[in-house]
């Protein structure tokens, strides 16, 4: 199964194609044609033989029946040498189906990420090469702006956690959550709004999570209607329910060593892993009969 930070990237394309011309003029300083109007398109290209071969996201430019630009957008926690060979095959496939010039862009998790699938690919005939255009969310720059993040709330997302922390990290944050807060605020947008917001907790650190809440409460944000008002009912009934799994766990392993019972590792592990509270306290009842440890399982 893909891992989030596989699928979000590719996430933020299909939501909004945008994206991709945004990221290469931002980054390779690349004029992009179409003005502006980006499409999402079929993601697979029949081949003759072999299996059908899938890129993850293709993006046309310019009028989608008569493209200005095609670009194939791959996500790539890592070197694969086997896209040396299928990268090729999307763009010619991508070029004879739309008869447009063609781009590779490789969304990438980190530096090293980036800089190994920028290896440039010897096709064999004299001065052909392929040079992946590889990005991780290092190279963006922080977005600053609202109403920028507004505009491009994907943008926003995609560089945010790598510059949360740092001299522009206020500003980003304020930035973001406007993002998320118009997105949160369009009922088509809405589930999109949560995913981001989601996602963002997880990369950001302790301090910047804070500094964000502290800008959503001042600034008075939608998102603490239906949005934040289930999002944070959920957090604190989660975070209710562990502190409670948490205790519980506690007393049954205190219950057991009061009684000198000795606990194995894989008992322990086991207890302190669980998350059913109404198991845990059979397992507390338990704990002050049973002789063994591993009969608390039983």
């Amino acid at each position: 199964m893909p891992s989030i930070d596989h699928e979000l990237p590719l996430e933020l394309v299909r939501n909004r194609p945008q994206l991709v011309p945004a990221i290469l003029r931002a980054v390779f300083d690349l004029e992009m044609p179409g003005g502006g109007d980006a499409t999402l398109v079929s993601e697979s290209f029949a081949g003759l033989n072999p299996a059908e071969l899938r890129c993850d996201a293709t993006v046309l430019l310019g009028d989608p029946e008569k493209p200005e630009c095609g670009v194939i957008v791959e996500s790539q926690l890592r070197y694969d040498e086997g896209k040396l060979f299928s990268w090729p095959s999307y763009l010619s496939l991508l070029r004879q189906r739309h008869r447009c010039p063609v781009t590779l862009l490789v969304l990438c998790p980190d530096r090293a990420a980036a800089r190994a699938c920028a290896r440039p690919i010897d096709m064999g005939h004299p001065e052909w090469v392929l040079k992946p255009l590889t990005v991780h969310p290092g190279m963006l720059p922080p977005i600053t702006d609202p109403d920028q993040a507004r505009r491009l709330p994907e943008l926003a997302v995609l560089s945010a956690p790598v510059h949360a922390d740092g001299p522009d990290g206020e500003a980003v944050l304020t930035s973001v959550a406007a993002a998320i807060d118009t997105l949160t605020g369009d009922t088509r947008s809405s589930d999109a709004g949560r995913l981001y917001h989601d996602y963002l907790t997880t990369r950001f650190s302790e301090a910047a999570r804070k500094i964000l809440e502290e800008i959503v409460k001042t600034a008075g944000y939608e998102w603490q209607s239906d949005f934040a008002k289930t999002h944070r009912a959920e957090g604190r009934a989660e975070g209710r329910a562990e502190g409670e799994a948490e205790g519980e766990a506690k007393a049954v392993l205190l219950v057991l060593d009061a009684r000198g019972i000795t606990v194995p590792n894989d008992v322990r592990e086991h207890v302190t892993n669980c998350t059913d509270t109404d198991q845990l306290e059979r397992w507390v009842q338990r704990a002050a009969v049973i002789d063994r440890a591993e009969d608390l399982l039983d």
